[in-house]
């Protein structure tokens, strides 16, 4: 049975990556719940405010340009202040244009650059240029950091001013100035509508080749379509292997990774489980049917594998259902609550870890693959399938 859809419901959902990504809007998120619809209700808090308020009014009695002070400019300020005083790059609070950037996102169109972002250190990272993206063809590559947008510089961002800053309209430009090695590169990019398909279904020659870029909001529909062909195909011999490729995938939903893994293994195995401080829990377990239970199967990591991607790839390789291709993931382990607050406001909280069924938490760690194989960077930047050594190793290993 499918999961409800989850638009305006509670929802399970993985802050991708650390790397929380946003696919520009850049994708994220990692929760037990997508939003909360409700305010949250105010609770007794044994604190001060009335600093807070004094130093206000002496800014806007003082301040040199004290007049040009937007009350609600403040208010955004000394809020992001305080949840960033938890040093946690997963805990933030968003303005109405940065919430509702983040829920374009993995509805998979907007308009931008085409690329996935992550926060590594502390720093604006790219995970990867979309495939035909105007990142792409500008040519960024997975690791730039993003040390200036339009001039402005990025340390202390979080991941929500990054993606309001590098957003904007169609046929728009954009300046990036990144730091590649010890290089420092200015480039502008200018920006499109970008589509995002989620999973991708190909065929070459007798193996199945399913990329799933992100764990969004059409991705199991998508997924649904795809496996029914490639299922249908392995039952008549057509195919003799299926390689599943998660690189670069920075997460998303939750429940769609629980879905999508449910496909190859039996009912009742554990996917995931999530942690709480109290060490609670709660367990996702494979609830449906799966139609590729017995189909050979390699999945595709590397860098860029987070959070959903990472619980997919974890749990297959705990059953020993695939073999992992590829490089060490990025290490992905915590869990975030997304709340709608006043105004169109919000507020990503991390509440919990996730940890796979043979009991490792990947935090800080990442996945080791079965096989070790790198990818060259190549002139353009781009892959070919004939170039692509991890997805010749997997196809070999079929």
């Amino acid at each position: 049975m499918k999961p409800e859809k989850t638009t305006n419901k509670l929802a399970n959902v993985i802050l991708g990556i650390a790397i929380t990504l946003f696919l520009f809007g850049l994708g994220y998120r990692v929760g037990e719940f997508r939003a909360r619809q409700s305010v949250t209700s105010s609770t007794s808090i044994p604190a001060d405010f009335s600093l807070l308020q004094r130093v206000a009014d002496i800014l806007q009695e003082k301040y040199v340009n004290g007049t040009k002070i937007q009350k609600q400019q403040l208010v955004y300020g000394a809020i992001k202040g305080m949840v960033a005083s938890l040093n946690d790059p997963y805990t933030f609070f968003m303005t109405p244009k940065e919430n509702s950037a983040s829920k374009d996102d993995l509805g998979g169109l907007y308009e931008g650059i085409g690329a996935q972002l992550g926060l590594r250190d502390n720093q604006i990272i790219v995970a990867t240029p979309l495939k035909n993206s105007p990142a792409e063809r500008a040519g960024i590559r997975s690791g730039d950091a993003i040390i200036l947008v339009d001039g402005k510089v990025t340390k202390g961002w979080t991941l929500a001013q990054a993606v309001s800053e590098i957003r904007g309209p169609h046929d728009s430009t954009v300046t990036l100035t990144l730091l590649r090695g010890s290089d420092n590169l200015k480039v502008p990019v200018k920006r499109e509508r970008i589509v995002v398909e989620s999973v991708e279904l190909s065929y070459k020659d007798d193996i199945a080749y399913l990329k799933v870029v992100q764990f969004g909001d059409q991705t199991n529909d998508l997924w649904d379509e795809a496996v029914a062909d490639v299922a249908s195909r392995y039952e008549q011999g057509s195919i003799r292997g299926m390689v599943l490729d998660v690189r670069s995938n920075p997460g998303g939903y939750l429940e769609s990774a629980v879905y999508l893994a449910s496909d190859f293994l039996e009912r009742g195995k554990l996917i995931v489980r999530q942690e709480y401080a109290d060490k609670s829990g709660k367990d996702y377990t494979v609830t449906k049917q799966g139609v590729l239970l017995t189909i050979p199967l390699v999945v595709l990591v590397d860098e860029g594998s987070a959070s959903a991607a990472e619980i997919l790839a974890g749990a297959l390789r705990d059953y020993k259902r695939a073999i992992l291709v590829g490089r060490k993931t990025f290490g992905k382990g915590s869990v975030q609550e997304a709340i709608d607050l006043e105004n169109g406001t919000g507020l990503h909280i991390t509440v919990a870890k996730w940890i796979l069924p043979n009991g490792d938490w990947i935090n800080g760690k990442g996945i080791k693959p079965t096989k070790d194989v790198e990818n060259k960077v190549n002139e353009g930047n781009t892959l070919t399938p004939e170039t692509d050594t991890q997805l010749q190793v997997a196809i070999k290993s079929l």
